[in-house]
């Protein structure tokens, strides 16, 4: 099983978007600051993900959702979770 992942930095407010084949402990890495695209972005929540059979279309997940329409269809999917953490999503 793989996944894709959105992590929301506390610190300065912005998404980050992964995949991995162990999102709990992947989780785990970011926040303890083993990941260098986080270590200074924490704390960090853990707002979404997805589970996936195969590596590729997790992978493809995360491409499309870095992308305009992907960003698009989390600012619909994901509105009341924006609201609730004060993200903005057009900053």
């Amino acid at each position: 099983m793989f996944f894709t992942y959105i992590l929301y930095s506390e610190h300065d407010g912005k998404l980050y978007i992964g995949y991995s084949s162990d999102v709990t402990e992947r989780f785990r890495r970011h926040c303890n600051g083993d990941v260098t695209a986080t270590k200074h972005r924490r704390p960090l929540i853990l707002i979404y993900y997805e589970a996936y059979l195969t590596e590729q279309e997790a992978k493809r997940r995360e491409k499309f959702l870095k992308g305009g329409a992907g960003r698009i269809q989390l600012k619909a999917q994901l509105e009341l979770t924006f609201k609730r953490i004060g993200y903005r999503f057009f900053k």
